[in-house]
């Protein structure tokens, strides 16, 4: 544990020194947030949307922080040193994740203030806490598929491919608009996407409807196959450069 714990240190650290990262990360989502949607929501929809956007928000940092970060440190002499220290990839992963988990908080308490700010969102403490933990428990698959996609991919091709997953992921999982009011066809393949099943963790959160467990039993799973993709990659990976 305490190697995890050191390995999400220094790696947070090491994106807090990189305002180029650390902006846009941060702002992007809300951004987006205030200009194309706040303005259009009233008291019932605003809790709605704030929740979605919030995982907008943690959904950008497990793409860009991995999926571009992971790619680009793979050509490092830094990363070719640590690939000769006894660290097991469960190690290397859970300070990733650990850090995600930072950012992707930060990225999403940006947007809940702005959302708190300039609409009229209320929600009991209750709510607060539901949704606080929707967001982090359903980061951890995305996580998994930003660092998947870092060792699958090459650092030209990782930005272009994190961008394309980043917003169709969004937008057809209904992160963008309630899942309701995509189009039929749209629809009809977001159900087994799992930006989708984070939007209905979400809703239910911020919503009285009754919990369910089928969006986290989906995202259990995409959880298990984003892990095996990413421990397939680092692999790979590894076999390519090292042996």
């Amino acid at each position: 544990m305490r190697l995890v714990l050191l390995h999400a240190r220094f790696g947070t650290l090491e994106l807090l020194r990189l305002p180029a990262y650390l902006v846009p990360t941060l702002g992007f989502p809300t951004l987006f947030f205030a200009i194309f949607v706040a303005p259009h929501v009233d008291r019932t929809e605003a809790p709605l949307a704030m929740a979605l956007f919030a995982g907008f928000a943690v959904l950008g940092v497990a793409f860009f922080q991995f999926g571009v970060g992971i790619a680009t440190e793979r050509q490092s002499p830094w990363e070719r040193y640590l690939r000769t220290l006894p660290l097991a990839p469960g190690t290397r992963f859970a300070g990733r994740i650990l850090s995600a988990l930072a950012f992707g908080s930060a990225s999403a308490v940006v947007l809940i203030g702005t959302a708190l700010a300039i609409t009229s969102v209320a929600l009991d403490s209750g709510r607060w806490l539901q949704l606080a933990a929707a967001l982090l428990l359903g980061a951890i698959p995305f996580a998994l598929l930003g660092i998947a996609l870092g060792y699958l991919t090459s650092p030209r091709a990782a930005l272009p491919i994190a961008n394309v997953l980043y917003l169709g992921l969004s937008y057809a999982g209904g992160l963008w608009t309630t899942p309701e009011e995509l189009p039929r066809r749209i629809a009809a393949i977001s159900t087994y996407l799992p930006t989708r099943a984070l939007a209905d963790a979400l809703l239910a959160a911020v919503t009285p409807q009754p919990t369910s467990v089928r969006p986290w039993l989906i995202l259990l799973g995409y959880t298990a196959f984003f892990a095996a993709a990413a421990l397939w990659g680092y692999r790979r990976d590894e076999g390519q450069r090292y042996s």
